[in-house]
C-alpha cells in the first residue's frame, strides 16, 4: 500500500475489511467511528491503547484479550487511535512513531484481534467525558463484557478517568475491568517512550529487546535523483511522508521483501545536506545487488547506527566516507544475528506464519457495517 493510501486509511470513513492472508482464519474488521451499531452484538473482550509499535507489552495485552475472548466464546476487540493522542496534543509538532498505521494494524491483527476500532483522535474525542467514553464506546459500540488496560491507564477529558472509575462504571454497565501488570525485561519497563529513547540514543539492541524485534521502516521504493547510482552506490529510496522517524543518520541495515533472506546494506535517513536536500528520505544501498526495486514494498531493518548525517565539502569527500560506512556496515552485519521477526507472527500453535500482504490485495476495501 503506497504511503498516499495510508493517508487515505487514516481518514477513511465507516468500516474497512482487513484481508491479511494467513493472519487470521477469518477476516478482521477495522472501524473508524465511535458511532454506529455494535461491533460485537454477542459481547466482546476488549483492550484500549495507542499501541504505537505494538511492542512486547502491547502484544502481551492483545494476546491476553484474544485468549480470554476465545475462552468465553466472545469477540476480541482492540480500541486504538489515529492520530495517537500525543500527536494530537503536539499541535503540529512532529512526534516520532515506532510504526506506520499499516504496520500497527497488521501487528494488532496478527495478535488474534477480531475487531479493531481505530478512532480518530480529534477535538471531539479529546473533549469526551470519561463516562461518555465508557457508555458510547465500550458498552454501545464494542459490547464489552471484559475490558483490559494497563495499571496506569487514564481516559476521558483531562484524563479524568482511571482504573478505579472503570471498575465502578463496569459494575453499573455489566462488564469487568481488569489490568495487566507492567512487562519488564532486565528490570526495564517496556514502553513506547523507552523504546523511542533507546532509538534516539543509538541503542538499537536495547530498543529491540523491548520492541520484540529490531526497529524497521517500510514503504514503497520511489525514484530519486539517481545520484547514488552515479556515485557507485545505487539506493532504494523510501519516502517517510507525514511520518516522523525516531532515528536519523547512517546505519547498518538489513532489507526485507527483496529476496527470500534479508539483504545486508548501508542506509541513510535524513535530509541529505550535502546536496541541499529538504525532505527526509530513507536511502538504502543493498550490498551485491543490482535489481530493479521501483514500486516494490520493502522493509528496512535498522541493526546499528554508524554516525550522524553530515554535510561534506563536495561529492568526492562524501563518496570517501560512504566507502568507510559500507565497510563498517559489512563488518557489523557479519557479526550481528539475523532478526527472526521482520513481520508479524501468529502465536505458537496457531498455524502457519502469515504471508506478507500481497501487492495486489493491499488489505483494505470498503465494507458496509
Amino acid at each position: 500500500m503506497p504511503e498516499a493510501d495510508e493517508d487515505k486509511l487514516a481518514n477513511a470513513p465507516r468500516a474497512l475489511v482487513l484481508q491479511c492472508s494467513g493472519y487470521t482464519s477469518a477476516m478482521s474488521l477495522l472501524f473508524r467511528d465511535a458511532a454506529g451499531p455494535s461491533l460485537a452484538p454477542g459481547g466482546s473482550v476488549a483492550c484500549v491503547g495507542a499501541f504505537d509499535g505494538v511492542h512486547l507489552g502491547h502484544r502481551a495485552l492483545l494476546e491476553r484479550v484474544s485468549a480470554r475472548a476465545r475462552a468465553q466464546g466472545l469477540l476480541a476487540c482492540a480500541i486504538s487511535f489515529e492520530p495517537i493522542p500525543r500527536e494530537f496534543f503536539a499541535r503540529g509538532k512532529p512526534v516520532p512513531r515506532l510504526a506506520s498505521v499499516r504496520e500497527k494494524i497488521e501487528r494488532i491483527g496478527a495478535a488474534g484481534i477480531d475487531r479493531l476500532l481505530l478512532m480518530r483522535f480529534n477535538a471531539g474525542l479529546a473533549a469526551m467525558e470519561a463516562e461518555d467514553f465508557v457508555e458510547r464506546v465500550l458498552v454501545a459500540r464494542c459490547g464489552v463484557r471484559e475490558v483490559w488496560v494497563g495499571a496506569d491507564f487514564r481516559f476521558g477529558h483531562n484524563r479524568r478517568g482511571d482504573v478505579a472509575m472503570l471498575e465502578r462504571l463496569g459494575a453499573q454497565h455489566g462488564f469487568v475491568a481488569r489490568t495487566l501488570a507492567d512487562i519488564t525485561i532486565e528490570a526495564e519497563r517496556v514502553s513506547s517512550s523507552a523504546i523511542r529513547a533507546h532509538l534516539s540514543a543509538g541503542e538499537f539492541e536495547s530498543a529491540a529487546r523491548l520492541l520484540g524485534r529490531r526497529f524497521a521502516i517500510g514503504g514503497h521504493v520511489v525514484r530519486g535523483q539517481q545520484l547514488g547510482r552515479k556515485l557507485g552506490y545505487p539506493t532504494a529510496n523510501v519516502r517517510l511522508g507525514r511520518r516522523a522517524s525516531p532515528v536519523g543518520g547512517i546505519f547498518a541495515v538489513r532489507v526485507h521483501r527483496v529476496e527470500a533472506a534479508p539483504m545486508p546494506g548501508v542506509a541513510s535517513l535524513g535530509i541529505r545536506p550535502t546536496i541541499d536536500g529538504t525532505e527526509p528520505l530513507l536511502e538504502a544501498h543493498l550490498f551485491d545487488f543490482d535489481g530493479d526495486l521501483y514500486g516494490r514494498r520493502i522493509e528496512v531493518e535498522f541493526v546499528a547506527k554508524l554516525r550522524d548525517e553530515a554535510k561534506f565539502a563536495d561529492l568526492d569527500a562524501m563518496v570517501r566516507q560512504i566507502h568507510l560506512d559500507a565497510a563498517e556496515a559489512r563488518a557489523i552485519l557479519k557479526a550481528a544475528p539475523t532478526s527472526t521477526d521482520a513481520f508479524p507472527r501468529r502465536r505458537p500453535g496457531e498455524g502457519r506464519d502469515p504471508a506478507p500482504l500481497s501487492e495486489e490485495k493491499s488489505g483494505f476495501r470498503p465494507s458496509p457495517e
